[in-house]
């Protein structure tokens, strides 16, 4: 770990992005573990029942974490779900888990997974659909790997994640996939993640009675948020558990990071919808986990909570979370990846990862940044970024590598 965190802050030191926040720059896991005196015994904690699986979970529960001591943690302070993927920080991140799950009663936990395949890894990272190509045995195949590394008989929801498109949701030969991992006791429900799409996608997925679970983006920022909102009604009535994740719509309103978003309003915000059954915040120290478990005190946002989710707009600020909704796409005359570019931006300069920043720019040069050739842009963004203005930024971190 000591290494992954010398790197970061190497890279940085190249990326010039260090200067921008000076000596507050943290690693992750740099906190100290809280003094159990000093944690309440007595926490309040709010439970929900995921759909038709009948899992009982706390509405806060946890996504990625990279730091053995703090799962621990977070498992001792009440929480139950715990979501990973083979794919995260090359497989590492089940391995971990696996570290951890070995030494506990295998009903203490609930844990969720989705298979390594073959995305489309282009210029922008991560598809936004899977696509119909997959091999269905690399499902197959996949939870094997993942069983080994979490050092479990059995996962409790799989996932077939990335989904953006109704036809790869409804796609048989994966369903066919899904359903025999099922019936050999490999894991005990399936689910579908979307990120994009959002609604058509849980919509499909409650069409279908073959999910039985749905795991969306779902937060405060999103334009279209009460479509998303409506289709997790449905989904619910259909009897589908709902996880949702990206609640905190990128953590910070500015590039400088100098104004924060109220991480506990935002992920009010989103369990304000009963027909949310969980979150999965990510966790990169103990504070932020003590931060999003005291949510559960009380789930209704304050007048101060609920004037600080309006900073951003009050102060002329887009923030850093990209929706992926794709409506710049056609706009671009240029045909740039741009939802690819912004989410790297909001990794470079939101999210301190400038390792995931580089990772998504892969295949991106600077001269591939054709925004310096246009005399001005005709992209307008959903939420209001300065498309060009980014780009030219990002430009001049591949040319610093």
């Amino acid at each position: 770990m000591a290494k992954t965190q010398r790197t970061t802050r190497r890279e940085f030191l190249k990326f010039g992005i260090a200067g921008i926040a000076g000596a507050s720059i943290l690693t992750r896991c740099s906190s100290k573990k809280p003094n159990p005196e000093n944690q309440s015994k007595d926490r309040k904690i709010v439970f929900r029942t995921l759909g038709r699986t009948g899992l009982r979970l706390p509405v806060v529960s946890m996504g990625s974490s990279y730091a053995i001591d703090l799962v621990r943690t977070a498992l001792d302070e009440g929480i139950v779900y715990i979501h990973t993927s083979s794919s995260y920080s090359e497989r590492d991140h089940e391995r971990i888990l696996g570290d951890v799950f070995r030494d506990l009663p295998r009903d203490s936990f609930v844990i969720g997974t989705s298979p390594d395949l073959p995305y489309d890894f282009g210029r922008g990272g991560r598809s936004l659909d899977l696509g119909l190509n997959a091999d269905p045995d690399l499902i197959l195949e996949s939870i094997e790997g993942s069983l080994q590394r979490l050092k479990l008989e059995f996962v409790d929801i799989y996932y077939l994640c990335s989904i953006g498109r109704a036809e790869t949701a409804r796609h048989e030969p994966y369903m066919r996939a899904f359903e025999q991992l099922k019936k050999s006791g490999k894991t005990r429900f399936v689910g579908i993640g979307t990120h994009s799409n959002e609604p058509e996608i849980i919509k499909v997925a409650a069409e279908s009675g073959f999910w039985d679970v749905v795991l969306t983006s779902y937060n405060f920022r999103q334009t279209h948020r009460e479509e998303v909102r409506e289709a997790l009604r449905n989904a619910a009535d259909a009897g589908c558990g709902v996880v949702a994740m990206k609640t905190q719509a990128g953590v910070y309103w500015d590039r400088t990071r100098l104004r924060k978003i109220n991480m506990k309003a935002a992920l009010k915000w989103v369990l304000q919808d009963e027909n949310v059954h969980t979150t999965i915040p990510a966790f990169s120290n103990f504070e932020e986990m003590q931060e999003d478990l005291s949510v559960m005190e009380d789930l209704n946002l304050t007048p101060e909570e609920s004037r600080d989710l309006k900073l951003g707009t009050g102060l002329g600020l887009a923030g850093l979370f990209c929706q992926q909704c794709r409506q710049c796409q056609a706009q671009c005359p240029a045909g740039l990846e741009i939802p690819g570019l912004m989410r790297a931006y909001m990794y470079a300069f939101g999210h301190n990862q400038p390792d995931k920043a580089l990772e998504t720019l892969s295949g991106w040069s600077s001269a591939g940044l054709a925004c310096r050739d246009c005399a001005a842009c005709t992209v307008r963004c959903a939420l209001g970024f300065d498309v060009r203005a980014r780009a030219l930024e990002l430009a001049g971190v591949l040319e610093s590598v």
